[in-house]
């Protein structure tokens, strides 16, 4: 450039350099705005995940809508630091795209005042020189954007890294050794999850556990049972002293864990096969019928969360997981509530006291009857080891333990069952209850597997994804804007040198007017970026917005067939990574594409018109990129296809890690999950590896091209007659040659990265169109608001199907509930008693029959209505990222007044007023720093305040203590007398005062009558129920009386 207009090149030089020094101020502001932006789409995705997780939960109480919106609030101050971080990106887009522009006016401002002399061959090899570098000069926004956005996601990885790991995990070496006296020894004065607590969840622990002792953990809830086990593992982060483990330790939690897979793999947790012992781990577990009734055996794909099976089932999984690792401690944190009590009791003798006898077991428990079995129990209170000590030894020496027992005994003495003696109630032997053990079957119904493989386009799809895009919020409108103000601009350029060539060697305009026109042009020119920029960014942010509107909408009314069948991980793939393609970069890429290919073809008009004969070579040359660009679309967008698919295998895989992390350190699975999750990466870097390489492998042949399309262009020029063409208008077309090459590339290059782009929408319309439930609301058809105002339902002719080719898993059930009756429901592990709540809550539609609800047919009103009208506390207790109040009252709808009364009849209100905020004190996500026992009581809250007419017990019970379970069956009988109250209950005390008992086997019902007319009846199932949990019970009777 110095060669061709000489001094003048400085002050345009100094104005690059002053450009790119201003810009950082701005790249200061554009990384607080990025890191503020990742902030917010952490705590959006963060809500997202929630949601998605307990979805089941959001739907029985009919919480949708609530949790929808907050996510959409979230997602509007994730919105304006979006706005924020684009318009930053087009200021840089408008700065460098108008640098060339405003360069060439000041080096010609330059050369009229230096006295430059101003021809056609210093000009247009000036602007020759500069049309080569402008495309590099417009690639900076991008560049700086990829800079930035690094350096912010490097920051986010550092202070991740540097975050506090668990320090003390096993803190002394695991040996396994015979000749060690103790496998646990923990000497500690306090053990808490939070460094900053002044209330430790459990005090002074002084622990010495022998090798092969069988050691009971009792306690109410909340007493710091979990929290002990988790200090044994190292999970609990702050320690005050010392633990030691002796032995390799197997871990079965509290809240089941099944990772997605098939049966096998979840037992075998990464151990080779041993085809005996597998065989005798699914004996002792209960497993083999099971087993037998999939088609698939145990090869059967278990989904996500371990959607296909039933409480009981999954807990048996992770018993069988434990087993077969034949490790030398067994950490066993209440799995037996679960399951009924002829399986808990098969499973204790099978598992606890046949398969691990010699082993050191440490098991958590509420189920008093297993007690007397045990060396040793370990009674808890607020965090407090009250005593250590045999079963006698407690019975006669701590009250505490007294009370425990005493609270058992009153449980198993309710007024319908005194009239029986203890010799009809034992009347059941252990050969007529072993069958009973194994009759249990799935929930999943017979057929194919659950989870499928994801769906993905393939083959060339045409226009379909980009109108897709721009038919949302007038996006064609602006996209023709975009394609109008790029034309405007390139009539512009072309002006501009149209100008310079013919005016140059004439004195028809001095040169200082042609200059001061030359630089209004430019001036225009660098308003039609600016106002190009300000549609892509609205074009993207409008059409992003519209987006996920529809795309919320679309997962959240969705049937719960869908997330049983789909791992979180591919939702949130395509809510993370496909949406932030929307979010910042395809509007972006829609204008650069647009731009690039529009200047290139312009160029090659310009080049045809000037050099007439350089058509022979841009025929052919326009033909063969085409060709080119079919061939490589045809591969580059099934790779980015198969990219997005393998993401979210990634993204599910890590996820489930996550959740099940506790388990995973628990085994010593670490390297293995690490391998697999780097395997999982590696298949997703080829796809990406192959896709780039396939665009360079595209980028080099077109610039072979071009070197041909340049060269003949020369010749063409040389070839030409001397009087055929003015040299201002020969060096125009030189200018346009040279930089033919870089806009050819760019172009392709461009076209290539918006089809890449593009993918992101085809696999979000996907989940833009799930078949959805059934209207929220129907207005023609709501029920009055005091409905139901009896609680009458009655059930006919019910058969439910989960899949439209499975078999039926309710049988044609019929009953009728008189309004304020109280119904139990039992049957065994999987036979068909969740089913039948979710067709009360209408989570699964009948395929045939009806629910009626004081006189409506529940499938003929809107799903919102049925669903707020019914009061439910679910089998899995969930709570909320946020504060006691919100997840009792997450509408806002009752005062803080009637809160504090319902955790007085909830057995929370003690607990809540130690903490700091009380009602506003904290709840981790998933409600981890709350035990399993204060999340069930958490839920009988919600529904003290919700006050429905029918409620439903779904295990409401099951981690909780004896005591304050009687409390809350008689908090239950006291506050909803008049109500209809439905309990599924694997506690037969629980069900002892109902009304009726249902009983269910198979999906069939086997029996509906009073409870004492059904222990009276021969071969009853609820009667062998109930002489079974009683059989047992009595032992416990005997062992008292014997003191």
């Amino acid at each position: 450039m110095y060669y061709a207009v000489g001094l003048a090149t400085l002050p345009a030089l100094l104005l690059v350099v002053l450009s790119v020094l201003g810009n950082s101020p701005v790249a200061k502001s554009q990384h607080k705005y990025l890191t503020e932006l990742m902030l917010a789409q952490d705590r959006v995705l963060r809500a997202i995940t929630e949601a998605l997780t307990s979805m089941k939960v959001l739907k029985l109480y009919a919480w949708e809508k609530h949790f929808k919106n907050a996510i959409e609030k979230l997602r509007e101050d994730e919105y304006r630091w979006l706005s924020a971080v684009q318009m930053q990106k087009g200021y840089y887009l408008v700065l460098f795209w108008s640098t060339p522009i405003i360069v060439s006016a000041v080096t010609f401002w330059s050369c009229y005042l230096l006295k430059v002399p101003l021809n056609t061959t210093n000009v247009f090899t000036f602007l020759a020189t500069l049309r080569i570098v402008q495309e590099p000069v417009r690639s900076v926004p991008d560049i700086l954007g990829v800079f930035i956005e690094a350096k912010v996601s490097l920051s986010r990885i550092v202070e991740f890294l540097e975050a506090p790991e668990l320090q003390n995990r096993r803190t002394e070496q695991k040996y396994r050794g015979k000749e060690l006296e103790y496998s646990i020894i923990i000497k500690s004065n306090g053990i808490s999850w939070d460094a900053s607590s002044h209330n430790p969840a459990v005090k002074s622990v002084k622990l010495h556990v022998k090798q092969g002792q069988k050691l009971a953990i009792c306690g109410e809830v909340g007493s710091g049972k979990s929290t002990l086990l988790a200090a044994i593992l190292g999970e609990v982060p702050y320690v005050d002293g010392l633990v030691q483990v002796h032995g390799m330790a197997a871990y079965v939690s509290q809240n089941a864990w099944i990772q997605t897979g098939t049966l096998r793999e979840n037992i075998l947790f990464g151990s080779t096969m041993d085809q005996i012992k597998y065989q005798e781990v699914l004996e002792r577990c209960s497993l083999v019928k099971d087993l037998e009734m999939l088609p698939f055996g145990d090869q059967t794909i278990i989904g996500e969360r371990g959607v296909n099976l039933s409480g009981g089932q999954k807990q048996r999984v992770q018993l069988a997981r434990a087993l077969y690792q034949d490790a030398d401690i067994y950490l066993l944190d209440d799995p037996f509530s679960a399951v009924d009590a002829h399986t808990s009791t098969c499973l204790f003798n099978e598992y606890v006291m046949g398969a691990l006898s010699g082993k050191t077991v440490l098991l958590v428990t509420h189920q008093v009857d297993f007690l007397p079995t045990f060396d040793s129990i370990l009674l808890m209170s607020e965090g407090n080891i009250i005593q250590s000590a045999s079963f006698h030894q407690l019975l006669l020496s701590c009250e505490e333990f007294q009370n425990l027992i005493h609270a058992h005994d009153e449980a198993t003495k309710s007024e319908s069952n005194r009239g029986c003696s203890p010799q009809e109630r034992t009347k059941i032997s252990v050969e007529n209850i072993r069958p009973l053990c194994e009759e249990e079957q799935l929930i999943t119904p017979v057929g194919e597997q659950l989870i499928k493989q994801e769906e993905r386009e393939t083959g060339y799809t045409g226009l379909k994804p980009y109108k897709q895009y721009l038919g949302e919020s007038n996006g064609v409108f602006y996209l023709l804007l975009v394609i109008f103000s790029h034309l405007l601009y390139m009539v512009g350029q072309l002006g501009q040198n149209l100008l310079l060539a013919a005016d140059l060697q004439s004195s028809r305009t001095s040169k200082l007017n042609l200059i001061l026109i030359y630089s209004s042009i430019g001036f225009g020119m660098s308003v039609t970026l600016l106002f190009r920029s300000y549609v892509v960014i609205n074009l993207g942010l409008k059409s992003s917005k519209s987006i996920f509107a529809k795309l919320l909408t679309s997962i959240f009314r969705a049937p719960m067939s869908f997330y049983d069948s789909t791992p979180l991980g591919r939702i949130l793939s395509r809510l993370s990574s496909d949406l932030s393609v929307l979010d910042l970069d395809l509007s972006f890429r829609f204008s650069q594409a647009v731009s690039s290919t529009l200047t290139t073809y312009f160029s090659l008009g310009i080049l045809a018109a000037l050099t007439w004969p350089i058509l022979t070579a841009i025929i052919p040359m326009i033909y063969m990129t085409v060709i080119l660009q079919r061939f490589y679309f045809a591969s580059a967008k099934e790779l980015m296809r198969i990219d997005g698919t393998t993401k979210s295998a990634v993204a599910s895989h890590l996820a489930e890690a996550i959740a099940g992390a506790m388990t995973i350190r628990a085994f010593e699975e670490e390297d293995r999950f690490c391998t697999e999750y780097q395997h999982l990466v590696d298949r997703n870097a080829i796809a990406f590896f192959h896709s780039f390489s396939a665009t360079e492998w595209l980028i080099q042949r077109l610039e072979i091209l071009c070197a041909i399309v340049l060269s003949s262009s020369a010749l063409a020029m040389v070839f030409l007659p001397l009087e055929a063409s003015d040299s201002g208008y020969i060096g125009m077309a030189l200018s346009y040659a040279l930089s033919l090459n870089v806009f050819l590339v760019s172009s392709v290059q461009n076209q290539c990265m918006l089809e890449n782009s593009i993918i992101s929408v085809e696999r979000l319309e996907q989940y833009m169109h799930i078949p959805s439930e059934h209207p929220e609301i129907i207005p023609g058809n709501r029920p009055d608001p005091s409905w139901p105002s009896i609680g009458k339902v009655e059930i006919i002719d019910l058969q439910v199907r989960y899949q439209p080719t499975a078999p039926l898993v309710l049988q044609g059930i019929s009953l009728t509930i008189e309004g304020g009756y109280k119904v139990g429901i039992v049957g065994r592990t999987g036979s068909g008693k969740t089913t039948l709540i979710s067709a009360l809550f209408r989570l699964v539609e009948p395929t045939e029959g009806m629910i009626i609800i004081d006189g409506i047919n529940i499938s003929t009103i809107g799903i919102h209505d049925l669903r707020s009208s019914l009061s439910i506390i679910p089998q899995d207790p969930t709570l909320f990222s946020g504060t006691v109040r919100y997840n009792l009252d997450p509408l806002s709808e009752h005062t803080d007044q009637e809160i504090w009364e319902v955790l007085r009849k909830c057995q929370l209100r003690d607990v809540v007023q130690q903490k700091e905020g009380r009602l506003y004190s904290s709840v981790s996500q998933d409600g981890s720093n709350w035990s399993m026992g204060q999340r069930q009581l958490f839920c009988l809250g919600r529904a003290l305040l919700k006050r429905r007419k029918i409620l439903v017990l779904d295990e409401a019970t099951a981690s909780i203590d004896n005591a304050t379970d009687s409390i809350i069956q008689k908090t239950i009988r006291t506050e909803f007398e008049d109500c209809t109250v439905i309990t599924v209950a694997h506690r037969i005390p629980t069900v002892m005062d109902c009304t009726m008992v249902l009983a269910i086997s198979d999906g069939k019902l086997v029996e509906y009558d009073k409870p004492m007319k059904l222990m009276n009846k021969e071969s009853s199932l609820f009667g062998q129920l109930v002489n079974e949990y009683w059989s047992h019970s009595q032992h416990v009777d005997i062992q008292i009386k014997s003191i």
